[in-house]
């Protein structure tokens, strides 16, 4: 089966088990014997198996299907929970301080696994018209590198040529480019328009700039293309891996509040009894 048919599968089954257990819920709510007590365990379950895979992540043993499998299983999962918790709270808001706490933290961990899963289908094609593939971790040393070679070549130039053309250039508006990673913002909404008008200044250079200071600038400016590519690199990268310390930690504080949740119902349902 080609991954494109396991996708419509997968979707065509998602959407036969979100009807076939919202008719089971309707017809129990109509029927007056309420959903909250079999939703609530079936929505446990569902949680605890989407927190699992956080953990199945860092286990290689036992090879319990791909990472793949878990993904795309995770995904169509965390789709059925929140049509799950919309039944569970009767589709209204709710009222009390703790289930208004877990349904505000529930919307944000499925908004920041929506948002992730966005990231992670947008992200990697980005990344492969932007340079080459860079580690994350490796991104400060090739950072600098990129700062070492500018500085030479600016050394070098001014040394052979005798003017300081490029290296007041450089001082002035390329140093402090190099030193650190920039235009965080601009690289998030892709947006070209601060190189490009560094990369514009540079060339405007060089009518003043003999043959050999020439090749220097030439140098220059793909270190400077070079070096905003390995910002966006850094930017993408690091939405990717900053968005997981948002869903998991929300993922912990909504299990505890739902664990809470369970102990106040069943301590109250035993005070009833």
């Amino acid at each position: 089966m080609t991954f494109a048919a396991r996708r419509w599968f997968a979707i065509v089954l998602t959407v036969v088990v979100a009807v076939a257990g919202s008719a089971v819920l309707l017809s129990r709510s109509m029927s007056l014997r309420g959903t909250a007590w079999e939703s609530g365990w079936v929505l446990l379950a569902v949680l605890l198996f989407l927190a699992s895979y956080n953990l199945r992540k860092k286990l290689t043993y036992p090879p319990l299907l791909s990472s793949a499998t878990w993904l795309q299983l995770h995904v169509y999962v965390g789709v059925l929970s929140v049509i799950l918790f919309g039944w569970h709270i009767g589709w209204r808001i709710p009222n009390g301080l703790l289930e208004t706490a877990i349904a505000v933290v529930f919307v944000c961990v499925a908004a920041s696994g929506v948002a992730g899963l966005a990231l992670s289908r947008m992200i990697p094609g980005r990344l492969t018209v932007r340079g080459e593939e860079v580690l994350f971790e490796r991104i400060p040393v090739y950072r600098r590198q990129l700062r070492e070679r500018a500085e030479a070549v600016i050394v070098d130039s001014a040394q052979e040529s005798g003017t300081d053309t490029l290296s007041d250039f450089y001082a002035r508006r390329l140093a402090d480019f190099f030193h650190g990673p920039r235009h965080a913002w601009r690289h998030v909404v892709q947006s070209t328009r601060p190189v490009t008008e560094l990369l514009h200044e540079l060339r405007s250079l060089e009518r003043y700039l003999s043959d050999g200071e020439r090749e220097t600038l030439r140098e220059l400016t793909e270190l400077v293309q070079a070096k905003d590519n390995l910002d966006y690199h850094r930017t993408m990268q690091g939405m990717l891996k900053g968005w997981l310390f948002v869903h998991i930690p929300l993922t912990g504080v909504l299990l505890v509040l739902v664990g809470a949740h369970v102990v106040l119902v069943h301590a109250f349902a035993g005070a009833s009894a």
